[in-house]
């Protein structure tokens, strides 16, 4: 009866040291420095906190040649943090919420956009400041409850099929011209009514009526 070959293993000499980072080269490698020996280490896919100079970084591998950067103990600047990923990244709650929350100040930055897609987006503030070069609304309907309202600017254009306005009291000027352009005009005060001009014409092409109960002239 032969006896099976006895399978070779290849040897290891593993590395599980931990290290200062004091440089950090090309192609996401690392530089760190354990107990006086320099490695040369890549960023394993999850450490994603950025290690920077100073940290104090775990390094792991099967030999000398295959080490990476698999987590970072310890920050030297421990007040800024960055996680970074070479490609895309998703964060994704299987069930539940996903909350991202900070005490003071949270910044969303895009380079070239930022999208939000949502059935239902709500926003509440005690106070909010939009800046935009160019604002475009594309909606069926706009509701808004204010206390008072003030545009500022140097052209105002509304186009509609209908345009109804309720208010108590209403104030308009218009300094220089004001024209007005309709199929019919209609206006009626309850109690009076005054048109005044340093010069005032009411011209017809067909039929001028002034009716009341008494008509003072001059």
């Amino acid at each position: 009866m032969k006896h099976a070959a006895k399978r070779q293993y290849p040897a290891y000499d593993p590395v599980h040291l931990i290290g200062t980072v004091t440089q950090r080269g090309e192609a996401g490698a690392y530089v760190v420095e354990c107990d006086g020996r320099p490695w040369t280490a890549r960023r394993a896919a999850s450490c994603l906190l950025t290690p920077q100079l100073g940290d104090q970084v775990m390094i792991s591998g099967p030999d000398a040649s295959r080490v990476y950067l698999i987590a970072v103990v310890e920050q030297a600047e421990p007040a800024h943090s960055a996680l970074e990923t070479a490609g895309d990244m998703v964060l994704r709650a299987g069930s539940g919420n996903l909350t991202l929350e900070a005490p003071q100040a949270l910044r969303l930055n895009g380079k070239e956009e930022v999208t939000v897609e949502t059935p239902s987006l709500r926003l509440q503030a005690q106070a909010a400041d939009f800046t935009a070069n160019t604002l475009t609304y594309i909606g069926n309907e706009v509701a808004a409850t204010v206390g008072s309202t003030r545009l500022v600017g140097k052209v105002y254009e509304a186009v509609m099929d209908r345009l109804s306005l309720l208010s108590r009291i209403t104030f308009r000027v218009a300094e220089e011209v004001e024209h007005v352009r309709t199929g019919s005009l209609d206006y009626r005060a309850d109690k009076s009514a005054r048109v005044h001009g340093a010069y005032t014409m009411i011209t017809a092409d067909k039929l001028v009526k002034v009716d009341g109960k008494q008509i003072h002239m001059g």
